[in-house]
């Protein structure tokens, strides 16, 4: 595939405007429409909906996004407050980056833009966390801009319908295929929320990574992958991402109806969410169970938990204590962790504090 970054604007000079206006039809005949999230003006339900739904499924995002609405209406209540309370209505979603991100960025459109979001594309990227296709859709789904988006599931249709087989992991490919989207944009501005949406929905339920359904989708005779029957090798990107494992021994100590959980630092996985005591080996774990008199902690069942990135391998060990324990003496896991905080919560309100998902079913079933 010797395609140059030239061929693939003039194949989608040849694309305009039909495929925009396809799919603008499409769209609104279509299309979905029943989300919380469509057919709004509102940029601070179209941002959250938009970070939420980064590499998370929108079927989890519903539930999520109606409980955060409850609590944080608008931008102002979500900046007002404390970043533990995003955290803890975050727990659950994973990319906790975002919910800190989140926190970030409605403090900053309320200090530096009197509580109003920015309406172009350019000064929505400015924000904490917005990158350039997210801002593209705030700005064409709430100010009919034309800006061009481009997550995972546009490149697949766009590579698709151009047949641009050229490798995305390099940057100057990715930037190719950024100008390319630009040029088959519509027209007119007040296409561009049907357009936007069309793209998403096409890449969710008609354009699928495998088994796509060619004869359902609106550009089927403009499709250059479709005639050349290999729809499912495109989008091409070679670079893979490279996984790690780790192993961590978790002190789960109980007293008096309550557990003793450490705050993770404000960098890293999990940063600022609430965990048991992580040591890197059992060894450390004993030996600062043994310092605090504890009973000898009992093994529990390993937890495996994946991220994206990391297979992280836990070994929870519980030990419930009858005397009276200090605070001060409570171990903050291993030596990484320095100035790591402490508390004990008690067991009926951890629905109430910011754990990751493994330690949530951990401490809750």
């Amino acid at each position: 595939m010797a395609d140059s970054s030239h061929e693939l604007q003039q194949r989608a000079q040849a694309l305009t405007p039909d495929l925009a206006d396809r799919l603008v039809a499409w769209q609104r005949q279509e299309g979905r429409h029943h989300l919380p999230w469509q057919g709004v003006r509102d940029p601070y339900l179209v941002w959250l909906s938009e970070i939420m739904l980064q590499q998370t499924q929108v079927s989890t995002v519903l539930v999520y996004f109606d409980r955060f609405l409850t609590r944080f209406p608008d931008v102002a209540s979500l900046a007002a407050a404390p970043l533990d309370d995003v955290l803890t209505l975050w727990a659950g979603l994973g990319y906790y980056t975002r919910a800190r991100n989140l926190h970030k960025c409605a403090q900053t459109v309320m200090s530096e833009h009197g509580g109003q979001f920015p309406a172009t594309a350019e000064l929505l990227e400015t924000l904490p966390g917005i990158g350039r296709s997210t801002a593209a859709a705030i700005a064409s789904f709430c100010f009919d801009e034309r800006a061009t988006i481009l997550d995972g599931n546009v490149k697949r249709v766009l590579t698709r319908v151009m047949a641009w087989g050229q490798d995305l992991a390099m940057s100057a490919n990715e930037k190719a295929l950024w100008q390319a989207a630009a040029v088959v944009l519509p027209r007119q501005g007040k296409d561009m929320p049907s357009y936007t949406q069309g793209l998403m929905d096409l890449g969710a339920t008609v354009c699928t990574q495998r088994k796509p359904s060619c004869l359902m989708c609106p550009w089927v005779d403009l499709c250059r992958a479709r005639v050349l029957g290999e729809p499912e090798t495109y989008p091409v990107k070679t670079r893979k991402l490279k996984r790690s494992k780790r192993e961590s021994w978790c002190l789960w100590v109980e007293h008096g109806g309550a557990v003793w959980l450490v705050q993770r630092p404000g960098k890293g996985i999990w940063a600022s969410l609430w965990t048991l005591p992580l040591f890197d080996s059992e060894v450390d774990l004993l030996a600062a169970a043994q310092a605090l008199g504890l009973p000898a902690p009992e093994a529990q069942p390993i937890v495996n938990h994946v991220l994206t990135h990391l297979d992280w391998r836990l070994h929870p060990m519980r030990s419930v204590s009858a005397q009276a324990l200090e605070d001060t003496a409570m171990p903050h896991g291993h030596g990484s962790d320095t100035g790591i905080m402490g508390r004990w919560v008690p067991l009926a309100e951890l629905a109430s504090i910011g754990l990751p998902a493994p330690f949530r079913r951990l401490l809750q079933d």
